[in-house]
């Protein structure tokens, strides 16, 4: 089977867009853990924070600036937010494409998990 994320960016797999350019599209998370959970993720498919490149510098940096820009939307700046990029099995990761977690809308406590 293909990659679930893969399959939202080829339009295959419907999803709630929150922003889309030609190589990032930021999505809701069908199962939010706060108020606010988007995945923002890289359109070209990256497995694991193990296969990113210096190459791959720009690409993680405009995954956060997005990120950023999309809490700004939200009202999310004044209070706060968090963004989370998790990697193997004891961090939950469990569709392996990279993805940045931006969630906000409530206190979020620390540590996490």
């Amino acid at each position: 089977m293909a990659c679930l994320f893969c399959e939202i960016v080829a339009g295959r797999i419907p999803s709630k867009k929150a922003y889309e350019d030609e190589s990032v599209l930021a999505f809701l998370d069908v199962s939010p853990q706060a108020p606010h959970h988007v995945l923002v993720i890289p359109k070209r498919h990256i497995a694991s924070l193990e296969d990113l490149t210096p190459d791959d510098d720009a690409l993680v940096g405009s995954l956060v600036r997005r990120a950023k820009e999309i809490a700004k939307e939200l009202g999310l700046v004044p209070r706060g937010f968090r963004l989370a990029l998790n990697y193997g099995e004891d961090a939950g990761y469990s569709v392996h494409h990279v993805h940045l977690h931006l969630l906000g809308g409530r206190r979020l406590g620390w540590p996490p998990g």
